[in-house]
Order: C-alpha cells, then sequence, then structure tokens
C-alpha cells in the first residue's frame, strides 16, 4: 500500500500526502493463557487476523509451552502455515505444531524445525542466543526513536476486565447458600455418593442448578473434587452437617441475645 501511495502520490482530502502506513506486528507470549479465558473468542480473532491483516501490513508471531491441540487447534493452524518448533518431549507434541515427528528429538539451545509455507518438509535451524544486556538495548533503541503511543480507551477496558475478574473472584458470603443445600447434602449421604444427575433426579432440579449445589457443597467440604466419570466422595455424614451448621447459628444468635439483654 504504501508504495502504491508513493507511486501515484496519493493525497488526502485537503491535499496533503497520504500518511504512511506502519507495519504492525502482534506478538502473544503464551496462547495456552488466553484459550484457556476465552477459546472461541481468541481462535476467531486470531483466524481474521491471520486471514486477512497481512494485506494490511500486520503480522502475528504466537508462542505457547503447552502445544496440545485443543491451545493449537487445527483452525488455527490451517490458517498460520509458517510454524517453527523447537525440542517437545513427544512425537505427539511434534505432529501438532508442524504435522510431523522430529520435534522430540531436538536438543535444545535454539534447535529447532522451522516449517514456511509452501515447503515440502521442515528445515532444521539454529536459533541465535540474545543475551538480557542485548534485549534491553534493543528495547532502550526502540523506546528513544519514537514515542510510545498508548489509547486510553484500551487502558479503560483493559481496567474494567480488571475490577470485573476479581469482582467474579471474591469468595460468596457465608449466608449465600441455596436454600436447597440441605436436601441436597442429605441426598448425597444417604446415597453414599455425589453427582449432579443424582441431584436433578431426587430433587427434580435443572443441570445448571444441580451443578452449582453440587460445586458449594465442594467448597464447604462436604464432598470430595471431581474424579473424571466416578461419583465425587461424600466426606461427611448427615449428623457433622448438622453440628456444623449449627455451630454456624449460634453466634449470631449469642450477639442478638446480648443486644436484648443491653436493651433490657
Amino acid at each position: 500500500y504504501n508504495a502504491m501511495a508513493a507511486q501515484h502520490s496519493f493525497v488526502t482530502e485537503d491535499g496533503q500526502p497520504m500518511e504512511h502506513m506502519p507495519q504492525i506486528v502482534i506478538f502473544i507470549e503464551e496462547l495456552a493463557d488466553l484459550m484457556m479465558a476465552a477459546p472461541n473468542e481468541v481462535e476467531d480473532s486470531i483466524c481474521r487476523l491471520a486471514q486477512m491483516a497481512r494485506a494490511a501490513g500486520m503480522h502475528l508471531v504466537i508462542a505457547t509451552q503447552r502445544p496440545s491441540v485443543d491451545v493449537v487447534t487445527g483452525l488455527i493452524k490451517a490458517n498460520i502455515p509458517s510454524r517453527i518448533a523447537l525440542s517437545v518431549s513427544s512425537q505427539v507434541d511434534s505432529r501438532t505444531i508442524i504435522d510431523t515427528s522430529g520435534a522430540e528429538k531436538l536438543l535444545g539451545n535454539g534447535d529447532m524445525l522451522f516449517s514456511p509455507v509452501g515447503a515440502q518438509k521442515p528445515l532444521r535451524v539454529q536459533g541465535a542466543f540474545v543475551s538480557d544486556s542485548e534485549i534491553e538495548s534493543i528495547v532502550e533503541f526502540i523506546k528513544k526513536s519514537q514515542e510510545p503511543g498508548y489509547d486510553p480507551e484500551i487502558a479503560e477496558e483493559i481496567e474494567k476486565n480488571a475490577v470485573a475478574d476479581k469482582k467474579s473472584e471474591a469468595p460468596a458470603p457465608q449466608d449465600d447458600t441455596d436454600p436447597l443445600l440441605d436436601d441436597a447434602v442429605k441426598c448425597v449421604v444417604e446415597a453414599g455418593q455425589a453427582s449432579t444427575s443424582l441431584l436433578q433426579r431426587r430433587l427434580r432440579l435443572g443441570y445448571a442448578h444441580a451443578g452449582r449445589i453440587v460445586d458449594q457443597m465442594e467448597q464447604l467440604g462436604i464432598i470430595g473434587p471431581h474424579e473424571g466419570s466416578k461419583p465425587r466422595k461424600v466426606l461427611i455424614t448427615y449428623q457433622q452437617w448438622l453440628e456444623k451448621s449449627m455451630n454456624k447459628q449460634e453466634p449470631a444468635g449469642k450477639e442478638t441475645s446480648h443486644a436484648a439483654s443491653e436493651n433490657q
């Protein structure tokens, strides 16, 4: 585009030469973290950039230390034809990255297989070692060559999302228990095991509601963690649950009686 604009002397509406469009390189240091947070949105964004962005001078560099099929999906691979594999632990990981084995035999320390677009087989190349001091020098040069430009709207959006994440991660208040929790505890204690489907059948609940109660029981230490296809273990008896519930209510009762005696 820049070459065409210069060749044909493109100008803006006010007669000024068209501004030079910069080359933009987007780096993703660890793809796995993003795929865990929002896999569908991340996959869609990467595919759109890989398909269209290079025509506008935008380029994408993606890295991950977990080359599994749920991170490096088939759709992402189809849209990123040039790939590099460093030393991996198995043939499966090698095939996930470059569609062939070989990366499991690499020696490390920059030894890599490069599979460029259109190549019949990967090329074995040696990556250069870059020291911390060299990285610092490059960063300093880039910072001095041009002032960084930050979009305040993006910064505000990041801040909003961070605050929302903190609120969602905050522990629920103690009295925010499901009204059917006691019935659910009695149900799993009688059955000797706990599962979402059990609560659905016994208490006639929807899947989401039953799942929330199961999560709440795990947080309270009533049942054990998820073990694949096996039902969860029940860790307490119903009598222990009643005692636990009574102990929670006692402090509130004592405060009420104490306040009443003061008023008298």
